[in-house]
């Protein structure tokens, strides 16, 4: 069993998607970009306990926070009252925004095709679709299996003045009269469970209704008969009634007082019990202890070191699958506060024991246990369309090598919006250095890559920019190059596949450095260097010659941050004119100035018109 897709309308920030999703998936992208709302959405259709909560949405679920009809009055634009627009006649109302999430679950087992089959269908595993098609022949082939369709619907009940949210079989949707329920009970037997974070292990072993330990007593059909012996015990323990302690006599003295306004009937004798003596108040109260440290003092489960509490969720998860042959287990950032080995280990126990999981992550250990097939990029667009995108990897680009650079190389700009390729190491540390340099230097002209939400990536050489500019350009990322001159051919291949190359006419960029600075500049920066023996004794005075000395020592320290840690040190204009350009056309490119901006923006006119004001004051 596995969700196999999952149309979503009008819920949070996606006004439409479709999204089709393989046995096991690692959903990626920016932040923001839609991933968790994903998570969210198979919640709301399949989660057993989440319409428990009422009301099951709210206005911040609806796209835009959308839910009441729009009214219109006659060609207006402007929207009114719509009782005074009822009263002018010339009213138009438009359909009342619904939240649909119609999900598609293919594979099912021997049970949930008996359970479900008035409304099962069929899914072709091949066409990622439903399959319409009798087969003359009368057999269909193995990628046709059973599916069942489910949709949910959120809305807002002006009769009740509140939100209303309730599952159907899609079927009856569409062929029924009257629309069919996906209860509860059909919801446990789809076995979805969602984990919005393993750091939200707090309530994992209470008795709390949802909860893992919860779980799995529902799973094995344990009904503990513990609730009336514990009641009854707490009822016999009244809290502090050792006068001693003081309070027994306030409370005396309460009473008394208290009889002379009320007779007895009423209520009197004041004191104080451990719990409200009810079963859901005890389901609150209940925690596991575990004993910490060597000692024999027990804390509650919740006051654990986070890594602990993640470690027992999942020991708790394993037992939830084992228990249970079909279970579809959906987490948030199995990363959180885990190691790296944890990490592998989280996503491979759960791969193993669910029939499918769906995990976000932001980890380079977590998604390396994906294959290309299971990673899904998502990208938003502004009009809240969200789409999937897989990743193809370039002719020139092998899949070991993919593999073995994945941490280093790759997956930075998987999970970024915006991917700067540059040609070699060098230009990969040095570049974002000067861009941030620059932001602090003069904040209104420039900022860093990392405000732009740009990663640089290193292409390794000039002949596999191209090649990895189009591998995340049809990942729907803005891709952008650096590099130094390059022959025609080239050139064309990378212009290509990015929106912007930023390319200078040096041969290597020590060369545009050392050629576009100050004597000064490197005079300061040499003079603070410990020199490498063959330079210090090739340069007597490497200050006094610093141009030709750091042209070595750039060599020497190629890819070891000798570049980067000297324009860290630059003034504005101690860099050189092509680099801070090149910081510009970056910004203009991701954040383009406004008609507005340039109407804010003095003229050259008003410019010299305010420094003669200035000079003369």
């Amino acid at each position: 069993m596995r969700v196999s897709k999952i149309d979503i309308r009008k819920f949070r920030g996606i006004e439409n998607s479709t999204i089709v999703l393989p046995k096991h998936a690692v959903l990626i992208g920016d932040n923001n970009t839609g991933k968790t709302t994903i998570l969210e959405a198979l919640d709301l259709a399949l989660g057993p306990d989440r319409l428990n909560r009422f009301p099951p949405i709210d206005e911040h679920d609806f796209y835009q926070g959308q839910y009441l009809a729009k009214v219109s009055k006659g060609d207006s634009e402007a929207e009114g009252d719509q009782d005074e627009a009822s009263d002018a006649g010339d009213v138009e109302l438009g359909e009342a925004p619904c939240i649909v999430i119609e999900v598609a679950i293919a594979e099912l087992s021997e049970d949930q095709k008996a359970r479900f089959g008035d409304y099962v269908e069929f899914w072709d595993a091949k066409a990622d679709k439903f399959y319409d098609d009798p087969n003359p022949d009368g057999v269909d082939p193995d990628h046709i299996t059973e599916a069942l369709r489910v949709t949910f619907h959120g809305w807002y009940d002006p009769d009740e003045d509140d939100f209303q949210g309730k599952t159907y079989f899609t079927r009856s949707l569409k062929e029924a009269g009257t629309p069919v329920e996906f209860r509860k009970k059909d919801k446990q037997i789809c076995g979805f469970l969602y984990l919005r974070s393993l750091r939200t292990g707090s309530r994992a072993l209470s008795l709390e209704r949802g909860s893992l330990l919860d779980i799995i007593l529902r799973l094995k059909e344990v009904r503990p008969q513990m609730w009336e012996d514990t009641i009854d015990k707490l009822a016999d323990f009244t809290v502090a009634a050792d006068p001693k302690l003081g309070i027994s006599g306030i409370l005396e003295s309460i009473n008394a007082a208290l009889k002379k306004y009320v007779p007895k009937e009423w209520g009197v004798e004041p004191h104080l019990k451990i719990s409200n003596l009810t079963r859901e108040h005890l389901r609150k109260v209940i925690t596991a202890f575990i004993a910490t440290g060597e000692g024999n003092h027990a804390a509650p489960f919740y006051r654990q070191g986070t890594g602990t509490i993640n470690m027992l969720v999942l020991a708790m998860l394993s037992q939830i699958a084992a228990d249970k042959q079909n279970v579809i287990f959906a987490m948030e950032e199995p990363e959180t506060a885990i190691p790296p080995y944890a990490q592998k280990r989280i996503v491979h126990e759960i791969r193993s024991l669910a029939s499918q999981a769906i995990f976000t992550s932001h980890s380079p250990y977590v998604l390396e246990e994906f294959g290309l097939d299971e990673t899904v990029v998502l990208g938003r667009n502004a009009v809240g369309e969200l789409s999937q995108q897989s990743i193809a990897l370039p002719a020139n680009l092998k899949l070991k090598a993919y593999r073995q650079d994945f941490r280093t190389r790759f997956c930075e700009g998987l999970l970024a919006r915006r991917v700067l390729i540059a040609e070699g190491e060098t230009e990969t540390t040095a570049f974002p250095v000067v861009c941030r340099r620059l932001a602090e230097l003069n904040p209104a002209s420039y900022k860093s890559l990392e405000a732009l939400g740009i990663c640089t990536l290193n292409a390794a050489s000039d002949s596999k920019i191209a090649g990895m500019a189009k591998l995340f350009a049809d990942l729907g990322k803005r891709t952008f190059a650096l590099c130094d001159k390059q022959d025609a051919t080239n050139q064309a291949a990378i212009e290509a596949e990015v929106e912007l190359l930023l390319m200078h006419e040096k041969k290597g960029i020590e060369a545009l450095v050392l050629e576009g600075t100050t004597d000064a500049a490197l005079q300061r920066f040499a003079g603070t260097l410990e020199w490498p023996p063959h330079l210090a004794q090739k340069y007597a005075d490497p200050i006094a010659d610093a141009r030709n000395a750091l042209f070595e020592y750039f060599a020497w320290a190629k890819g070891n941050w000798g570049l980067s840690d000297f324009l860290a040190q630059c003034t504005e204009d101690e860099i050189p004119e092509w680099l801070r350009e090149a910081c510009q056309k970056l910004l203009q490119a991701c954040e383009p100035a406004t008609v507005e901006d340039e109407a804010d923006s003095p003229t050259e006119e008003q410019s010299e018109l305010g420094a003669a004001v200035n000079g003369a004051d």
